[in-house]
């Protein structure tokens, strides 16, 4: 009798969360904590050197956003690979990319900001690189039953690499010098090698691919079940993935949906967490180990909501959660511009917004990034993360040249010129967070408990 991938994907789905889940899921946990350290402690090296090199708008915009263009780059060209190719080759390569030249920049000379930017980039390529597969190695990982809240919680370790951020900066910065926080960029080569030796192959993906011997044999060891109990498929998909990046136009409503969301939610976080140390220093007038400090705050903040969305998010669903989320982060960011020089008990009262902004910011890239992937399918699923990245690249670009273009590039960056660009900046992030909950409310689909397709096309 002949047997479909359905057969072998309904014996992979109702495994339980064993051992050997949770070891691939910490494992792809890693590449996102490490990967996303090398890429956020930008903001505070930047804040450290912007004095001491006597650096202009510009040309501190363009070290912050070049990351964001290797970003673009790394999550098209990998994203496709991925398809193509298979999703553990493309995290091994990129995490690889993203700490070498994350680690590098401790070696640049003085002033050499052009360096600063060139391997800014390629720590943005290979961030996207890493992540975009790893991503989608975890949605197609984890059963239907579980996905809503396990991939949600997923998320959470992207904003705990961006909790480390600001505090191993306020730590270490000030008894040993921005050199030695950029060595430690290094230390997800180690993540790297992890992945390299225990990571699998995607089953949904070996299935769709037609490979159903290496599928086969990676359900076995799963479940650990003899290979004899395990079906072997006959019958192979019409439809494999590929690396056409064409094929993301073939459903315009998701392809818009995500361009809008991850792109809002990208240029709000990242014009907060790149920018936000530099204007903190410079309007509170304090050291940039103290507004790391204050930074702790914030980053902690995003990863409360990212955990508040893992508990919520099967209870209220993607698109709903992607509503509120989204229109949350638009009032905590209009209040951050507006109240950014008043104090409630000595607290800047613009710290407290934002610690509410990057709640509701981090918390919806919790809910946005899985279900990209989850609406798309498996044939899809590299490439529709990978277009989520690129947008969330554009966005790494567009965050921090808002502030430069508003406060103007030539002008050297001071107290004076950052009082006056707050408010209007804050007011263009606030906008951008607009963007995602409309996005949600009005070309949004619902996801959660919807078994995953291996065809392109919405979850069903």
């Amino acid at each position: 009798m002949s047997q479909t991938t359905d057969d072998l994907l309904a014996l992979f789905d109702n495994a339980p969360l064993n051992r050997r889940y949770w070891t691939i899921f910490i494992l792809m946990s890693a590449v996102f904590v490490f990967d996303f350290f090398d890429f956020l402690v930008v903001g505070y090296l930047l804040a450290a050197v912007a004095r001491e090199w006597h650096l202009t708008y510009g040309q501190s915009a363009v070290i912050l956003y070049s990351g964001g263009v290797g970003a673009i780059v790394g999550a098209v060209v990998f994203g496709a690979f991925a398809d193509a190719w298979g999703r553990k080759q493309q995290m091994v390569i990129g995490t690889f990319v993203c700490a070498i030249s994350s680690g590098l920049i401790a070696f640049i000379p003085e002033g050499a900001w052009v360096l600063f930017a060139i391997l800014r980039f390629f720590v943005g390529l290979g961030l996207t690189a890493a992540v975009t597969p790893s991503l989608t190695v975890v949605v197609e990982l984890t059963p239907t039953r579980y996905r809503t809240m396990a991939t949600s919680f997923y998320v959470v370790f992207a904003s705990a690499g961006g909790f480390l951020a600001p505090a191993v900066s306020a730590a270490i910065m000030g008894p040993y010098g921005w050199r030695r926080v950029a060595l430690l960029g290094f230390i997800a080569l180690i993540i790297g090698v992890l992945v390299w030796l225990f990571a699998p192959e995607s089953v949904r993906w070996l299935a769709a691919k037609g490979r159903f011997a290496e599928a086969r044999a990676e359900v076995a060891r799963h479940l650990g079940l003899p290979l004899a109990r395990v079906p072997l498929p006959t019958v192979a998909p019409i439809v494999q993935p590929r690396g056409n990046l064409a094929d993301l136009w073939s459903q315009p409503r998701m392809f818009w949906e995500t361009i809008l969301i991850w792109g809002g939610s990208s240029t709000a976080g990242y014009g907060v967490y790149l920018w936000g140390p530099t204007i903190i220093a410079l309007l509170l007038n304090v050291p940039v180990p103290k507004a790391a400090a204050w930074f702790v705050l914030v980053s902690a903040a995003g990863v409360t909501g990212k955990i508040v969305v893992t508990l919520i998010a099967p209870l209220l669903g993607r698109r709903l959660l992607g509503v509120i989320w989204g229109f949350g982060g638009t009032a905590a960011l209009v209040l951050a511009g507006y109240y950014n020089a008043a104090f409630v008990s000595g607290v800047p009262l613009m710290v407290v917004m934002l610690c509410l902004s990057t709640f509701c910011i981090e918390g919806g890239f919790s809910n946005l990034a899985p279900y990209t992937v989850e609406s798309y399918g498996v044939n899809l699923g590299a490439r529709s993360s990978g277009l989520g990245q690129t947008a969330n690249g554009f966005g790494k670009i567009i965050g921090p040249l808002s502030l430069a273009l508003i406060a103007g590039t030539s002008h050297l960056v001071s107290p004076e010129q950052t009082a006056a660009a707050v408010l209007p900046a804050f007011l263009f992030l606030a906008g951008c967070m607009a963007l995602v909950g409309l996005s949600f409310l009005f070309l949004g689909v619902e996801t959660h408990g919807k078994a995953m397709v291996l065809d392109h096309g919405t979850a069903h």
